[in-house]
Order: structure tokens, then C-alpha cells, then sequence
């Protein structure tokens, strides 16, 4: 195509209308109205109905530019605007003086061991002594045991599901407290942790 001097090819023809595109898309985008900070954020509006005994509270959730209030001056058209509750208090929990412990009072008078089970079993007789004005149960013993030198060998750990009296002793003779090394020589047990009855 020739018009007045200019011919107008297909590839001349995309490089004339592209930026008028762009043109033209930059201006319209530039057009649309801007949202500000306060725009799109809702606003919570309560009311409260009283029917009788019973209250109830409907509550709409109006746009914050929806709300103002006309230019005039009158409040009619204003929404009314719930004020924020403020949160519960929360009150600190009691402190209370805690209990004495039921290790407080609880010892072992007497211990000892000896071997069973063709020499791979511990059998540990213990003497618990229970001084508290209240009665204990499962009261969990470590026993460590060592060779002839003093090096520490293993560890072993036993629930006594027994109930102690209070004031009062009781001897438990050949417990099994697990499988130990065949050169433990000494046994030491001490006292882990007791419940309160």
C-alpha cells in the first residue's frame, strides 16, 4: 500500500501501532482510581436488640468509606461504630507452698546384693524407711554397679509398686533389679522418686 509518498508494509505497520498501544494502556492505567490506606479496610457496626429477658447483638461489617458521615453535618446516615472491648483480665494463679516431697522423708536403711541366675542377675535386698506423716508408693530405685577398682560397669533402674506406711519400715529381700555385668563386684542403690498417697 502507497499513500502520499509512504508505503506501508506489514513489518512497518507493527512498529507504528505497538507503542501507540502502550501509549495508550500507560495513559488508562493512570486513570483508575487509586485505593487509599483507609479504603477497603471493614469497619465492625454492632447494635443491641433487647426482646424482653433476652439480649441479642447483630453485628455488620460496613466499608470504612461507606461510613463517614455526610458533609452536612447530620449524624443520621452516620453508622454507629461499636467501641472496642477491651480483653478479660487475666488473673495470676494462686501460689500455693508445695508439699514436702516424699524423698524428703525416705531413705534406705540398708541395702545389699548378690548374684543369681548362673551369675547374670542382680538381686538386691533393700530396708526403705519411710519417716513422712503420710504413706508412698512406687518408689523407683537406681542401683550402679561397679568392679573391685571403683570403675563404674552398668546402671539399672526398678519400680517398687509397694505402698510404705507412714512411719513405718519395710525390707524387700532378693529383688530382681535386671541383668549386670559378670565383673560387677559392688552395688550402690539410691533413691530416684516416690508418689504421695
Amino acid at each position: 500500500m502507497r499513500i502520499s509518498g509512504w508505503s506501508f508494509s506489514r513489518a512497518n505497520a507493527t512498529f507504528v501501532i505497538l507503542p501507540v498501544i502502550a501509549i495508550a494502556g500507560f495513559i488508562g492505567w493512570n486513570m483508575l482510581p487509586k485505593l487509599s490506606g483507609a479504603e477497603g479496610q471493614a469497619v465492625r457496626a454492632s447494635s443491641v436488640v433487647t426482646t424482653g429477658s433476652v439480649q441479642t447483638q447483630n453485628v455488620i461489617w460496613v466499608d470504612s468509606a461507606q461510613a463517614t458521615p455526610p458533609a452536612d453535618g447530620t449524624a443520621a446516615a452516620a453508622v454507629a461504630i461499636a467501641p472496642e472491648t477491651s480483653a478479660p483480665e487475666i488473673t495470676a494463679p494462686e501460689t500455693t507452698t508445695p508439699g514436702k516431697s516424699p524423698l524428703d522423708g525416705l531413705k534406705i536403711a540398708s541395702q545389699s546384693w548378690r548374684r543369681g541366675g548362673l551369675g547374670s542377675k542382680a538381686l538386691v535386698t533393700l530396708t526403705l524407711r519411710n519417716r513422712n506423716d503420710f504413706a508412698v508408693r512406687d518408689i523407683e530405685i537406681a542401683c550402679a554397679f561397679t568392679r573391685r577398682d571403683g570403675s563404674h560397669l552398668t546402671d539399672r533402674k526398678r519400680v517398687i509398686s509397694d505402698t510404705i506406711g507412714m512411719k513405718s519400715r519395710k525390707t524387700y529381700a532378693g529383688m530382681l533389679v535386671g541383668f549386670v555385668n559378670i565383673n560387677a563386684n559392688k552395688a550402690k542403690c539410691a533413691l530416684v522418686t516416690a508418689s504421695r498417697i
